[in-house]
């Protein structure tokens, strides 16, 4: 009987079952041998059943002992109460934040292997895990959306319009703000400052992992698409006082597909190794829709406001008017057309939003699950095991220094550890030694 699930219990296992919990003869000769109560049978008792015959013939004691003796064998055998349809399966609910859920539970808002472990009442995570390597992947991702950038923007140069044939197009801020040289330095400048206050963040961050990856995720994101939309329609220069020429390498004589390449892929590294900035001597044209500068302003800004404290309003108060400001130097150097700034500021604020608003709510995370795998498969990959709001915690100094020599420290031991147990694997006499005393104990 004991290898039996309860379902296939007969009414002779039955009998076992209940002289193994103490009836007397009389109940046992009534359920078993009148009614042929099986496994099924007992499982399916409910309240109801102890009202009616014959449990209701049954002396007191017998009665409630029956009774307790069944709900804890229906406790014990759930999964058979699913099967037969006895019981439902239970409900998760996300936003209690007690309940424990499994890989069975069901809601309307998840799938069933998707459950997320519950957060906290404020929402925020209560595990979160570094995941150095998934911030390292998101290096390497930025790391080579850049390089693409660059290499687009020499193409785009090699195909920016005559401005003979093409003036610039009507703009309302360009048409009525007078043109500053000094202007697009200052915006640079600016973003330089608001970089130096994110590294500082990243520094003393207890979570600098989370905050490290999704910023090279989102920024990475941001300029692969900016460029689509350099690719796609080259617009003409903004301003008279650039000096745009394409760079057709091609059209040149005498020079192979091989050389023209490298011309281009050199031309690429100095835009990438300056990371596209004038004040590093980087000068290109034809990246017009949309603005790179912006991009990186914005992103700066947010990330800044996200991840410090919300009593640090001098501080949000400032980097939201650097933002703008960068942006008014952008426009007032004439090196970008509005609709370029306007488009960058949009794209990357809303997909700061959205990456983050997904990453802060489970519910809505899981919901739209698959949908959320096809279209940001990043999102799905990098956010896989964060259930909540990253707090800003942050560590002093003291506490940098202590966990990275407590880092340190764990893996030489480690290594020291595997290299001692390769040394005494590969020790002829040790091996004889161990031996010896192996046959001595089996002896």
């Amino acid at each position: 009987m004991s290898q039996l699930c309860v379902v296939d219990w007969s009414p002779a296992d039955t009998e076992v079952w209940l002289r193994k919990e103490g009836f007397e003869d009389q109940t046992i000769h009534i359920l078993c041998k009148v009614h042929q109560v099986n496994g099924k049978c007992l499982l399916s008792l409910n309240e109801q059943d102890f009202s009616l015959e014959p449990l209701n013939t049954l002396n007191l004691r017998d009665r409630k002992c029956l009774y307790l003796s069944v709900k804890a064998l229906q406790r014990e055998n759930h999964n058979s109460l699913v099967l037969l349809g006895i019981s439902e399966v239970p409900t998760v609910t996300l936003y209690s934040p007690h309940h424990q859920y499994t890989k069975h539970d069901y809601s309307d808002y998840c799938d069933s292997d998707r459950v997320s472990p519950p957060a906290s009442e404020d929402g925020r995570t209560q595990r979160l895990q570094p995941e150095i390597f998934k911030a390292f992947l998101a290096f390497c991702y930025v790391v080579a959306v850049t390089w693409i950038t660059a290499f687009v923007m020499v193409i785009v140069h090699d195909r920016v319009p005559d401005m003979k044939k093409y003036p610039p197009l009507p703009d309302i801020f360009l048409d009525n703000v007078p043109h500053i040289p000094w202007a697009f330095d200052m915006c640079e400048i600016t973003g330089t400052v608001l970089f130096t206050i994110w590294l500082m963040v990243l520094c003393f961050h207890k979570h600098r992992f989370i905050l490290m990856r999704r910023f090279f995720a989102l920024s990475g994101t941001v300029f692969l698409l900016r460029c689509i939309t350099m690719l796609i329609t080259s617009l003409s220069v903004p301003g008279a006082h650039l000096q745009c020429q394409p760079k057709n390498f091609t059209s040149r004589e005498g020079v192979s597909l091989f050389s023209d390449l490298a011309s281009k892929v050199s031309h690429a590294y100095v835009i990438w190794s300056g990371a596209g900035m004038s004040i590093q001597g980087v000068r290109t044209c034809g990246d017009y829709m949309f603005s790179g500068h912006t991009v990186a302003l914005t992103m700066l800004n947010f990330f800044i406001t996200e991840y410090t404290p919300r009593y640090l309003y001098f501080l949000h108060t400032l980097t939201w008017i650097m933002n703008m400001f960068g942006i008014f130097f952008i426009l007032a150097a004439h090196e970008h057309y509005s609709i370029d700034v306007f488009v960058a500021f949009y794209i990357t604020s809303r997909l700061f939003l959205y990456y983050h608003t997904l990453s802060n709510n489970q519910a809505l995370m899981q919901r739209d699950y698959n949908r959320t795998r096809i279209w940001f498969p990043l999102f799905s990959f990098f956010e896989a095991t964060v259930d909540g709001i990253v707090p800003n915690e942050y560590e002093t100094p003291r506490e940098i220094v202590l966990n990275l020599w407590s880092f340190i420290m764990c893996k030489f031991s480690a290594v020291r550890h595997q290299v001692l147990i390769n040394t005494h694997k590969n020790n002829p006499v040790q091996r004889v030694s161990n031996s010896v005393l192996e046959n001595n104990k089996t002896k």
